[in-house]
């Protein structure tokens, strides 16, 4: 058998297998590792060139490996998650013999431990950007089954208005509080606007350029 038609088999196989519905739930653990990785990538990558390029020091090597130290990490966590969670999910839904809300939160909660509960920059990035999304759902969710009232009026107003008065308080007066992104930020907006010696480091560039040593 020639090398093309070797293929030809082999892609007719794998085709075949993807359409065979006994293997649909292990065959979405796989590709959901799949859509992990690559969403990890396209989500930190950007975030990761930006945010070092602008407050990091070094060589360029040590900025490029930063990087890809980051974008790696980001990507194989939400891998690894995915592949968890659908895992259990999928396992629970055998035993059981029926989906059932808390096979979803038991799931996520053993894969969120496994995977994300490692106190780093990488994992309190993805918890904290959860934590401020399902506050929004859950407030939400318990307007519409009656816990709390309708508001009269639209909280977004009044929720900007606590979020910033806070943050700024604390990067003031608490720093080492906040995520060390978050305070390089903040000092780049707040504090490094504070200082400057001539035209080039007013407007031009934020700090002025260091002084070669004679």
């Amino acid at each position: 058998m020639s090398v093309p038609d070797l293929f030809k088999t082999l892609l007719y196989t794998i085709n075949n297998v993807l359409q065979q519905e006994k293997y649909k739930a292990a065959l979405a653990v796989i590709k959901g590792f799949r859509n992990g990785a690559v969403y990890g990538v396209k989500i930190r990558a950007p975030h990761a060139l930006v945010m070092t390029f602008l407050f990091r020091g070094g060589s360029l090597n040590d900025k490029l490996r930063a990087i890809a130290k980051a974008t790696f990490q980001h990507s194989r966590n939400l891998a690894c998650f995915v592949f968890t969670y659908k895992g259990l999910q999928a396992l629970q839904e055998r035993i059981q013999g029926k989906s059932l809300q808390s096979q979803s939160f038991l799931a996520a909660c053993l894969g969120g431990w496994l995977v994300f509960g490692e106190n780093n920059n990488i994992n309190s990035q993805i918890n904290m950007y959860l934590l401020s999304r399902i506050l929004f759902a859950l407030s939400r969710l318990a307007v519409e089954r009656g816990v709390l009232p309708q508001p009269k009026r639209d909280p977004f107003p009044l929720f900007a208005t606590l979020v910033w008065g806070v943050v700024l308080w604390l990067f003031e007066y608490h720093p080492h509080t906040l995520q060390p992104s978050l305070q390089s930020s903040m000092n780049y907006l707040y504090h490094d606007s504070n200082v400057w010696h001539d035209i080039s480091d007013f407007l031009v560039r934020n700090k002025p350029r260091p002084v070669a040593p004679e």
